[in-house]
């Protein structure tokens, strides 16, 4: 007798900045899901917080989760940014039993907050660039001790991102300290939480990691990218036609491969992260030394993202990467009760 299909809803969209890429993820997901296997179903949650799930009408947030099971075994979370990538989703479904792909609220959470993912690559071995976190509040109020704090502490250029973003959004290079306040203004524009970096002179470079259905991880070959839209790797290089190139297996040594993928793997691990996940680094030959950037749990899964790309270097087809998600997560669940 044939055995049943796992139902799969994929589901993306959400309140964030990163909606349209998500939804993009999604309808990849959804078109390579193997239907020898599993009945999909495409879900989304609207700019504005309405969940889109046929056959019902757009509901809440409590509604929409009571429905879930109704018509699904398992959620393909296909969220980026806050709200699906921060672990708020995630403590959603495990306060209601719902399986989902992916890493749970916590590693959620510590992997979206770069300043907490920072402390946990430090106690992991891994270098981090020299970095201080800026809250609003306390720019608004000593906005002139926050500028000679950042004079005093870096060397020009530095690097200003929202601390709790993802897809390089709100990234600037500031060149100059009298550049700086825009730099901030722009992080603030996203988040209340800015984080101040070193910039890294050195050659980009990204390692995906995939666990198996035993628990077992195994890091991608990992890619060298090279921004063609602008100076780094931003929101524009990532998303756009011909906005970077991105090198599978990266051009450096088997031996310096090996130590990004050893790496990729001690973050992955130092952050807590299930299934799968993408680290980013900085090499820089000069000195031979490795910056871990940041992790991202839910690694983007379209046309133009690079965990795919990996993979397929890996001689694991779209489909195939899906299975392992999917297997991952199920298994997780099953090791964990």
């Amino acid at each position: 007798m044939q055995s049943k299909k796992l139902r799969v809803l994929v589901l993306g969209g959400g309140p964030s900045v990163e909606h349209e890429v998500s939804l993009r993820t999604a309808q990849m997901i959804y078109e390579h899901l193997d239907r020898a296997l599993y009945e999909p179903r495409l879900a989304t949650i609207t700019k504005d917080g309405a969940w889109l799930i046929a056959p019902f009408p757009p509901l809440g947030e409590e509604e929409a989760v009571s429905k879930i099971k109704s018509v699904a075994d398992i959620v393909f979370v296909a969220l980026h940014g806050e709200y699906g990538e921060d672990g708020t989703v995630q403590r959603l479904f495990d306060k209601h039993g719902i399986r989902y792909t992916g890493s749970g609220p916590r590693a959620s959470f510590v992997g979206m907050h770069k300043l907490l993912s920072r402390d946990r690559f430090r106690a992991a071995g891994l270098l981090v660039p020299q970095g201080i976190g800026i809250s609003y509040t306390l720019y608004d109020r000593a906005q002139n001790d926050v500028v000679k704090l950042i004079a005093r502490n870096f060397s020009f250029p530095v690097v200003a991102k929202p601390a709790d973003r993802g897809s390089s959004i709100g990234v600037s290079i500031v060149h100059a300290l009298s550049y700086i306040e825009r730099g901030l203004h722009n992080v603030f524009h996203y988040s209340p939480l800015a984080l101040t970096e070193a910039y890294i002179h050195g050659r980009e470079i990204a390692c995906g990691i995939l666990e198996d259905e035993n628990g077992n991880t195994a890091a991608l070959p990992p890619t060298e990218i090279i921004p063609r839209k602008n100076i780094f790797f931003d929101y524009e290089s990532k998303y756009a036609d011909g906005g970077a190139d991105e090198i599978t297996p990266a051009r450096v040594s088997l031996a310096i491969q090996a130590r990004i993928q050893e790496a990729a793997i001690a973050a992955h691990r130092a952050i807590g992260c299930r299934g799968y996940s993408r680290a980013d680094f900085i090499w820089r030959p000069e000195t031979d030394q490795l910056f871990v950037l940041e992790i991202n749990t839910l690694p983007g899964l379209t046309k133009a993202s690079i965990l795919p790309k990996e993979a397929q270097a890996a001689g694991i087809s779209f489909p195939h990467l899906l299975d392992r998600i999917i297997s991952s997560a199920i298994e997780t669940e099953v090791r964990l009760q």
